[in-house]
């Protein structure tokens, strides 16, 4: 969902489904506030997803503020080297965004994103009456943890929340790391390695591992933010369920496996030159795999914070 940016000095940016920006005083960041008393070098990202804009404090030394008609939040600020902690997504309608002596002088940033979008599941609601933040029809919501639809860690969640996504009885069961692997191939248009994902063992369980390691930081990012009870097993079906409703992974999300532009970058993140020169006809003489090409895997598992723009994880 397209969301409009404004500031107090006339300046309207476009942020398209699955883009992003980072605002601050300093001059590395894609909207620079010159009028921002109280705001870092580098203080805030505003991304536009399927549900919403996403507004988060990057900033280590400021806090960061969004208000709207009955509401005025502070999102807190980065704690050492790790992830927002939290956020606010803007469901419709328009927030103020800035320190507090912004707001107060009327120089903030104004998030718009037109339409209605779902409501927040009830457990989100609560989570975000529980810290003390009060809405004005539902139009905002406290997001516990946002994955960026352009990453491999969204698309592994994609394919692990989808059978509860499509079937909200949850009675549909959930796949294993080799579904979510074959899932993976299917998503990222690589339907010529599929073959071989089901006749050759070392290269299942290669791109299971690389998918192994996706589940565990997903695991790893719902212990972190405190969204299941300490004493809780964190299943598979625990951790889908947690994705799910905390509005992580929604059935809208769906509609991106298609979405070309997507699904071009998904394989672009997933699959490098060397394995599309081995596995994709045309790559060698005569139209096949090169005899010397060994299988290369792209394996690096990044997980730069929302804060990096420009990001490939």
């Amino acid at each position: 969902m397209a969301a409009h940016i404004s500031t107090a000095s006339g300046q309207v940016i476009r942020l398209t489904d699955g883009s992003q920006l980072v605002f601050g005083r300093g001059p590395e960041v894609d909207l620079a506030i010159t009028a921002g008393r109280g705001l870092s070098r580098r203080a805030g990202l505003i991304a536009a997803t399927p549900e919403g804009a996403w507004i988060a404090n990057i900033s280590k030394t400021h806090a960061l503020y969004v208000a709207g008609d009955g509401y005025r939040i502070r999102l807190p600020r980065v704690e050492g080297d790790g992830d927002p902690a939290g956020g606010w997504l803007v469901h419709a309608g328009t927030a103020m965004v800035g320190s507090r002596s912004m707001l107060d002088d009327g120089l903030q940033i104004a998030v718009t994103v037109p339409g209605r979008h779902r409501r927040p599941p009830a457990s989100v609601a609560a989570a975000a009456a529980a810290d003390g933040a009060s809405h004005a029809d539902g139009d905002g919501t406290v997001l516990p943890l946002y994955l960026d639809p352009k990453t491999k860690l969204f698309l592994v969640a994609l394919m692990w929340c989808r059978p509860w996504l499509l079937d909200p009885s949850a009675a549909s069961p959930l796949p294993r790391i080799p579904e979510i692997a074959r899932a993976a191939l299917e998503a990222t248009g690589a339907h010529h390695e599929l073959e071989r994902f089901d006749s050759d063992s070392e290269f299942r369980d290669r791109l299971s591992a690389r998918v192994t390691e996706h589940v565990k930081a997903l695991r790893r990012k719902i212990t972190e933010r405190g969204l299941t009870g300490p004493d809780v097993r964190l299943s598979d079906e625990v951790a889908v369920r947690v994705l799910i409703e905390h509005g992580i992974v929604g059935p809208g999300d769906l509609r991106l496996l298609a979405d070309p532009a997507w699904c071009s970058r998904q394989e672009d993140l997933w699959w490098d030159q060397s394995l599309r020169r081995y596995g994709c006809p045309g790559g060698g003489p005569g139209g096949g795999a090169p005899a010397a090409a060994p299988f290369t895997w792209n394996v690096a598992l990044t997980l730069t914070p929302p804060g990096a723009v420009t990001s490939t994880w």
